[in-house]
């Protein structure tokens, strides 16, 4: 029988369900600082091709597509709201997308709870259901950040490099279940 750790004596083992779930959490940071970065003037630009998705488009279909799981796969859930990426402001996509990601959490936390980490309609197991919500947003994200790059708005550097810094997005999205992610950011600032 293993012995007990004493009082206060660091943990050795990984908290394999806690680092999953902040796995998700770090990715909607990024969603969220990303989008706080964007100029006011890239928000509705169409690509420059004349085809494709806006970035409010763009944004909108992360949180769409978000609801679409959450409907397969939890019939019980209180789903949020989808949008119109026509008719939706910055503030309204990035406050749905904390919902579509609150929602999620729960889903992905319920899915833990299961001892065969099954998510319902979705295959293998949940770990594959957050590497595929990730990804997901991830693709989206360099396409709002090359889209913001050709209509002559970029993202600027800070917030770009700061996509990449995964232990400051873990810190703030543990410190602050809904921090204020316009600080600082381009979409208060006035150009």
């Amino acid at each position: 029988m293993p012995s007990a750790s004493p009082p206060g004596a660091k943990s050795s083992g990984l908290d394999f369900k806690r680092s999953l779930l902040d796995t998700f959490a770090i990715n909607e940071r990024a969603n969220q600082l990303l989008l706080a970065n964007i100029a006011p003037e890239a928000w509705q630009a169409p690509p420059l091709s004349g085809r494709g998705r806006s970035i409010s488009a763009i944004a909108a279909h992360i949180h769409n597509v978000r609801l679409m799981w959450l409907a397969a796969a939890d019939k019980s859930a209180k789903i949020p709201a989808k949008l119109d990426a026509d008719k939706a402001s910055r503030e309204k996509i990035q406050a749905a997308l904390k919902a579509s990601a609150a929602a999620l959490h729960a889903l992905i936390q319920k899915a833990l709870d299961d001892p065969t980490g099954r998510v319902p309609n979705f295959k293998p197991d949940v770990v594959a259901f957050v590497g595929y919500l990730v990804s997901h947003d991830s693709h989206h994200r360099g396409q709002i950040s090359m889209l913001a790059r050709q209509v002559g708005n970029p993202v600027p550097p800070k917030a770009g490099f700061g996509l990449w810094e995964w232990g400051t997005l873990w810190r703030e999205s543990a410190l602050s279940p809904s921090p204020n992610f316009s600080t600082g950011s381009r979409a208060s600032s006035k150009k």
